[in-house]
């Protein structure tokens, strides 16, 4: 399911974000903060794994936030890039009086906390980075094993285009089954695929879900790489890439960790059978990663 606290902030001339806090959705001040971006497609309920683990939540608190494109969010531009939620993230944070905070994101969410660490360095901790890559879907990268999105999901926005309302759009099995696909692997089961299922069908369903749904793909195919920017990230930036990651495998992450030389520590560990979604398939290596990055840099 989609969040169900939602909170205003001024960017884009007003977006209304859906996120979750740890604890109850209770602030706790006398703890570091994890902010959590989630993967194409998917909503809050992707970190369940780490809300549910008592070793993460009584370390830190976990603040999820969805997106532009996804769960409860919604602004009134229906036009939006990866930096405009970076910096609604932001402004989540300062909203809820949180002046700093570690960043997980995974997949897209990896290529969406970077920006923030880029925007406002004084007020991100360090980074996790989950099953991602932070060049744009390049020759070269495509070169290295990792996939051509633009020729699997261009149809879809094609298909999800229209000059008229479409008061009766729902997202299809086909694309519902890719999202669960690609993401989650063989480690997951049934009850999860079809829970996904329900989730992105409910998510993105009308008119607004039509249009969230074709801007999530249009940000996607469409964005900028960070591979000459990450060098002026200063905080420490663990990288995990499942070994059974489909997108991107694990080659361009071996490269692009060597980038960040400013970082206090940039480190990558590749999780043996991990999938895209590596906070769902191994959440226990990725909650022991995040808690030994808060412990070390809080």
């Amino acid at each position: 399911m989609a969040a169900t606290t939602t909170i205003k902030v001024p960017h884009l001339g007003g977006i209304t974000a859906g996120y979750a806090l740890s604890n109850n959705n209770t602030y706790d001040p006398s703890k570091p903060t994890c902010v959590l971006m989630n993967s194409m497609c998917t909503t809050v309920s992707l970190y369940r794994a780490q809300f549910d683990c008592p070793a993460v939540t009584d370390t830190m608190n976990l603040l999820a936030i969805e997106p532009l494109g996804h769960g409860a969010t919604s602004c009134p531009s229906e036009h939006f890039t990866y930096w405009d939620s970076a910096i609604m993230a932001l402004q989540v944070m300062e909203a809820l009086g949180i002046k700093s905070a570690f960043a997980l994101g995974t997949s897209q969410g990896g290529w969406i906390v970077t920006r923030m660490a880029l925007l406002a360095p004084e007020r991100i901790q360090g980074l996790l980075l989950l099953g991602t890559s932070l060049d744009y879907e390049s020759s070269d990268s495509r070169a290295k094993g990792c996939w051509d999105p633009a020729s699997i999901l261009m149809p879809f926005f094609d298909n999800w285009t229209s000059p008229v309302p479409t008061p009766d759009f729902e997202v299809d099995d086909i694309w519902c089954g890719m999202v669960a696909g690609l993401g989650f692997g063989e480690r997951v089961g049934p009850e999860m695929v079809e829970f996904w299922k329900r989730t992105v069908k409910e998510v993105y369903s009308g008119d607004e879900g039509r249009r969230k749904v074709r801007m999530a793909v249009a940000c996607l195919v469409g964005r900028d790489g960070l591979l000459m920017r990450v060098r002026d990230v200063r905080c420490p930036v663990y990288w995990l890439q499942g070994s059974q990651d489909v997108p991107y495998q694990t080659t361009v992450p071996a490269e692009q960790i060597k980038l960040f030389t400013s970082s206090k520590e940039a480190k990558l560990t590749i999780v043996d059978g991990g999938a895209h979604y590596l906070n769902a398939s191994n959440p226990e290596e990725v909650n022991d990663a995040l808690v030994e990055m808060v412990r070390k840099y809080k």
